[in-house]
């Protein structure tokens, strides 16, 4: 296996702003399939938010949970499925959603176990893409995705209300600006 200080030589910070857009982005590409689904398989953990969002944009309530684990820390090592999903029916097609697809092998591994399935992911790498059917946001091999619950959200700093020396309105005026950036 690589030494992680070699194989990873980028890191792309994501914000739980820029994940929920991109999330959303990923409904309307599903959207635009036309396909109806009825039953979405979240890869936990990473697929648990991604999905939800999905859920919620294209009107599907029922979420069922896919369990694989292969990370630890930065470290990718054995591939495993902890949980499978709950009352499968081969017959269905399954709208799995994932974070990142990175190497492929969850992929490879759940389609191995879903007979039938649709696999949509938020982020992809090039050694992943092929195992997926959909992706927004690409990324390179050598780039490590920090996502938002694995970082600490840093507050931004505002200055108290004494501070604006009783100028009316200016400190409303500021959160105002800020709001809408």
């Amino acid at each position: 296996m690589m030494e992680v200080e070699n194989k990873y030589q980028h890191t792309f910070r994501v914000s739980w702003e820029q994940f929920h857009r991109d999330s959303r982005a990923l409904a309307w590409r599903l959207l635009a399939t036309k396909k109806k689904w009825k039953k979405i398989i979240a890869v936990a953990r990473g697929g648990l938010i991604p999905a939800t969002i999905i859920a919620r944009e294209l009107n599907v309530h029922y979420i069922d949970t896919i369990c694989v684990s292969s990370y630890t820390a930065r470290h990718q090592g054995e591939l495993s499925i902890l949980k499978g999903i709950l009352e499968p029916n081969w017959a269905e097609e399954y709208l799995v959603i994932d974070d990142l697809v990175d190497t492929g092998a969850t992929g490879k591994a759940i389609r191995d176990a879903i007979s039938r399935v649709y696999f949509a992911t938020v982020y992809a790498k090039p050694d992943g893409e092929s195992v997926v059917d959909t992706f927004i946001t690409g990324v390179s091999q050598d780039t490590w995705v920090l996502f938002p619950w694995d970082s600490e959200v840093v507050p931004n700093f505002v200055d108290p209300i004494i501070n604006y020396n009783g100028k009316k309105g200016e400190r409303e005026e500021n959160e105002k600006e800020r709001i809408k950036t």
